[in-house]
């Protein structure tokens, strides 16, 4: 019986594009860099993801990510632009300004309320992250939240795993289920811990081999479907 649920944050909760897009336009226009088209986003939005990739296999730091794509994309697009420090800041306080549930999670996890308990699990900095959840409404009704940076360590790390057990206390690896719509972070951090793992994935794509994936699903609220059948 699945007794904890831990929710991965951006891409699974919360649209992460919507408010990747968001910050950044906002970014450029207070730091008078004019306006950032789709293309310009979409390039900005592959450099990023390289770089977290990096950061999941161990061969970025945080601040080595949250600098280094900023330097990458502005020299790429041709921008000169040097406070880069100043600009991630910035972005990190405007990606908690947009929330975009998925799903209706909010009622989902409202309604899970009492019945499992709840935790979000994220590499997201924790300014961004904190000012999401209170934003949100979603801090209200977890159980707890781990933010990488605070935690120590990023997912799949089972560094990162073995402090939220810490904190859940000693449950069963079969009552423990990871919902997220990372295959590197979440699912692989799920098989390394030994939990249940669940890929959130609404484009339906084909399952990874070398991953075990043992729930499927391109809807949040499926998990009430899991619940039930856990029971």
């Amino acid at each position: 019986m699945i007794q904890v649920i831990l929710w991965d944050i951006d891409g699974t909760l919360l649209d992460f594009g919507l408010a990747e897009k968001a910050a950044i336009r906002a970014c450029f226009i207070r730091f008078g860099l004019g306006e950032c088209p789709d293309d310009m986003l979409a390039r900005y939005s592959s450099i990023n993801q390289k770089y977290w990739n990096a950061l999941e296999r161990g061969e970025l730091t945080k601040p080595q990510v949250l600098s280094g794509r900023f330097q990458e994309f502005f020299q790429s697009e041709g921008i000169e632009f040097s406070d880069i420090e100043g600009f991630n800041h910035a972005y990190q306080i405007q990606l908690g300004e947009t929330v975009v549930f998925r799903d209706h999670v909010y009622e989902l996890v409202r309604d899970l309320k009492g019945q499992v308990r709840q935790y979000a699990v994220t590499n997201g900095t924790a300014v961004a992250q904190q000012r999401k959840l209170d934003k949100s409404g979603l801090i209200r009704l977890f159980d707890g939240v781990f933010i990488s940076e605070q935690v120590g360590a990023e997912k799949p790390s089972p560094d990162f795993f073995r402090a939220v057990f810490n904190h859940v206390g000693p449950i069963a690896p079969e009552e423990v289920l990871i919902v997220g719509d990372s295959l590197t972070s979440d699912i692989q951090g799920g098989n390394n811990a030994g939990i249940l793992c669940c890929w959130y994935d609404p484009e339906d794509r084909p399952l990874p081999q070398g991953l075990t994936v043992h729930y499927h699903i391109q809807d949040l609220n499926q998990v009430r479907e899991i619940l039930t059948l856990s029971l």
